[in-house]
């Protein structure tokens, strides 16, 4: 399975997963407890919630389309991502994590604001 090289690579892969409808690769985006900010207004938690969520909804999602990425922030092995949305509506941000072998895997993530 392709891993994230950069922050950004993120996005294009949690894209092509949703349009694959493939709920284990959304998740294995995201860092054992990682927090999303999905369904609007709630939050799931840890990867395992996550690939849950994914395996009900992405069948039901429209096909997407990889958004512009707004410049990344960084902090030592945290980057803060965000692009925003095509629709013109609200913005998405994500915070990622460098793992040890130099791939990242998202902690944070509200695709909807």
């Amino acid at each position: 399975m392709t891993t994230a090289a950069t922050p950004e690579d993120l996005a294009r892969l949690f894209v092509e997963r949703c349009n694959a409808n493939d709920a284990d690769g959304i998740a294995a985006l995201y860092e054992p407890d990682a927090v999303l900010g999905y369904p609007a207004g709630s939050t799931t938690v840890g990867r395992e919630a996550i690939r849950a969520l994914f395996e009900k909804a992405a069948p039901m999602m429209p096909e997407m389309n990889v958004e512009e990425p707004l410049p990344t922030l960084y902090f030592g092995d945290l980057a803060l991502t965000a692009t925003r949305p095509a629709d013109g509506t609200g913005g998405r941000a994500q915070v990622a994590r460098r793992q040890p072998d130099g791939t990242w895997l998202r902690i944070l993530d509200r695709p909807e604001a």
